[in-house]
Parts: C-alpha cells; structure tokens; sequence
C-alpha cells in the first residue's frame, strides 16, 4: 500500500493535519475491500476526492466510476436515473434505458448529497446493497449488479432519521465504514499553504505574479471562521488574485474579501423550523383545543343537570371522572355537592323576597331574569347619579365633567339628552 503523502500528491490533496491524515489513512485502508463506505463533513470540504481514492486504490479501478448528484436530480426522475427505466415505462420514456447501477456493474458508484434521496428511492437502494438486485422502472424483471456503493452527505444523519426523512436501516448500511473529513477551521495549519497553492495557480492561469501575504494577514486568515472551507478559501484567492495590483496583501486589504460573520468565534445556530415541525405543532394545538371544547361542553350538561335535579349522588356517580378533572384532587370532588349546595344557598339569597321557595324550584331562570333586570337599573341610577354630580361640580361645564368621568364629550352630550338632564 502506497504511503500517505504518496496519495496526497496523486490526488492533490493540500495539507498536514492529523485530522486529515487519519480520514486519508482509513480510506486507504478501506479500498481494497467492498464495504460501503459514508463520507461525512460540511460543504465545501472536498469529500469528492474521497471515493475517487477507494476506487482507484481497489480491485475495481479498472471498473467504471459514476458520481452521481442525488439533489440535483428530480425527485420523479431519479429512479430512472440510477435504476434505468423500459420502454412506455412513462410519458417520454421512449427506448429502454440502462441506469447508473446497470452501467457501472463491476465498479463504483459515488452517490453526493444521499442524504436528499427520496424514501422511496431509498428502499430500492437498501435493496442494492443487502442483495445486488434491482427493478427497472415498469419492469418486473429481477436484475443483479455488482456495485460499489460510496456514498457522502452534509446533512446530520441522525437528525434525518429522527424527522423520518431517512432511513435508519439504510443509514447502518451505508455507513459500515463511516469517514469524516474535517472543516477548513480545525486545519489551522493547512490555511496558509492552501492559499499560496490556490494564488499560484490563479497567477500561472491569468499570467500574473502571485500575489503574497503578509503576517498580520496570514494570522487573520487562519483565525476566520471558513464557513465555505476549500471552497471559500479558493474564492477568496481568486478575488485577491484578480483585484488587487498590489501583490503583497497586508490585514487591512485582506479584511475587504473575507465577509463579515466569519469570525472564529462560536456559531449561532439559528434552529429554524421546517414545514413538518410547524404541521405537528399545529395538530398538537388543535387537539388540546378540541379537548377543551369537548370538556366545556360535558361541564355545560353537567351545570344543567345540577340546577335541574339538585346536587344528587347519581350525577356525581355518573360524572365521577369529569368532576375530578375539573376539580382536581379527590377531596375537592368529594366537597363538589357542598360546594353547589352553598352556592344555591348564595343565588337564593340574592332573590328578591316576593320569590317564595316553591316558586324558586318551578322556574330558576324566571328570577335570574328579574335579577339580571334589577342589577340593569341599578347601574342606570349610578349612572345618571354619576352625571348629575360631575355637571353640579363644573357648573354645567360639559368638557370639563366628560374629562372628570373619562369619556368623550360627545359620548356626554348624548347621556344629557338620553337622561333628558
């Protein structure tokens, strides 16, 4: 097996971090087998160079070498796509069609972005990888492949499965061998070198002369945040190439190329919610509400029974269940029959005297009426009583009493002539 520095330069691969050197150092070791292997990191990290080492370090580099773009393609296109499709299979589907597993029988696929696989998609793949066998699209013939699966992702894995939006069988099985590639901000060291490599070539490609940074500007480049890693980073030679006539870059002109927010400083992660999360929140929402109606409704025809039939054991007995959830603990609904009784007690009492007790228990809602009716006069007294006071203290001054009671003087000037003052 060739050493790790021997496969740097094979591949171009830039750097020293011992993060860098571990994930290089387990594919290499992984190649030569036929495991399955899951590629991890953030965008930008160069997880594409990855499968081309398993491939072309196993017995399969004489094989073919596919990589496919699994969110680029079409949610209704990408079965065809990776499992082929037979003639009339549908609308445009004119010839028979060999997909990429057919295609590459005897090499390697790299499937980018599986993460964004469709679940039906999904299951066609697990079906690959625990047997070697697909369907073509509007075929019922069995087809058997000998494929190599890498597959590489930016999304949290377990976040997905948890959402249901990937397969956790599928997951183990991709990920027998599971590699991370690191993010530009823990490989410090490697910053530098890969800028004086990305300047280089941007010099020998626009025929100008490298452009060199300083030390204040090395230390700023190498203490930024990188939320793009290699990719970023290359942009940012690029721009500073293009330019800037000046070609030694001091802090203060590298500052202009380096976006605001990428410091290295802890990032804020703005936990924003997804279409499904706000579904399932509203649901919960309207259950607890249709709940609560559900329960309004039980207590209504409780309330009724109650001022209907007396306080009796029956209804207590009947609704046992309801009264504990409305009232809380044991005891209190052991005291519910009590309770109604002296609040009984409180609405006879607030009865006029010409209600006898019999005629209070052939028609309740007769003297709530008469109450409600009584406590409506009473109010207008106040009122008018109110009113009288006010324009007595200002003398007949109706802006100064209508600021006294709180109300617009126009609001005062309709009372005098409704009250006929």
């Amino acid at each position: 097996m060739e050493s790790i520095q021997a496969t740097k330069q094979r591949f171009g691969i830039i750097g020293n971090s011992l993060s860098l050197n571990r994930a290089l150092e387990k594919a290499m070791q992984v190649a030569p087998t036929d495991i399955s292997v899951l590629v991890t990191g953030e965008s930008g990290v160069g997880k594409e160079s990855i499968p081309k080492i398993i491939h072309t370090l196993s017995h399969r580099k004489h094989g073919k070498y596919i990589a496919v773009n699994c969110g680029a393609i079409p949610e209704g296109t990408i079965d065809s796509e990776l499992f082929g499709h037979e003639k009339g299979a549908f609308t445009g589907a004119t010839n028979t069609r060999q997909g990429y597993f057919e295609v590459a029988d005897g090499g390697t696929i790299f499937l980018d972005e599986v993460g964004e696989l469709p679940l039906t998609t999904q299951v066609r793949l697990l079906r690959v990888l625990e047997n070697g066998e697909f369907i073509k699209v509007g075929s019922s013939k069995v087809q058997k492949t000998d494929v190599r699966i890498v597959a590489a992702t930016n999304v949290n894995m377990f976040e997905a499965i948890k959402k249901e939006r990937f397969r956790e069988d599928l997951y183990y099985r991709l990920s027998t061998i599971e590699i991370n590639l690191p993010p530009l901000r823990e490989r410090k060291e490697d910053i530098h070198i890969l800028f004086r490599k990305f300047a280089s070539d941007f010099a020998l490609k626009y025929k100008m002369p490298t452009v060199k940074l300083s030390d204040d500007a090395v230390k700023m480049l190498q203490n930024y945040r990188f939320n793009g890693n290699i990719r970023q980073l290359r942009n940012v030679a690029e721009q500073v190439s293009v330019l800037e006539k000046e070609r030694n870059v001091s802090a203060l002109t590298l500052n202009e190329y380096l976006p605001t927010g990428g410091s290295n400083l802890p990032a804020v992660i703005n936990k924003t919610k997804s279409e499904s999360d706000f579904s399932s929140e509203r649901e919960i929402l309207y259950k607890v509400l249709f709940d609560m109606k559900a329960d309004l409704n039980d207590l209504k025809k409780l309330t009724m029974e109650l001022m209907k039939n007396g306080s009796s054991k029956d209804i207590q007995k009947d609704n046992e269940g309801l009264i504990e959830k409305i009232y809380g603990s044991e005891d209190e609904a052991d005291n519910f029959e009590f309770e109604q009784r002296e609040n009984q007690k409180q609405s006879v009492l607030s009865i006029p005297e010409k209600a006898t007790p019999e005629l209070v228990n052939q028609d309740k809602y007769h003297f709530a009426e008469e109450i409600e009716e009584e406590e409506t006069l009473s109010l207008h007294d106040k009122e008018l009583e109110l009113i009288k006071k006010s324009l007595e203290r200002h003398s007949g001054k109706r802006k100064l009493a209508a600021e006294e009671l709180g109300i617009s003087e126009r609001t005062l000037y309709r009372k005098i002539k409704q009250f006929d003052l």
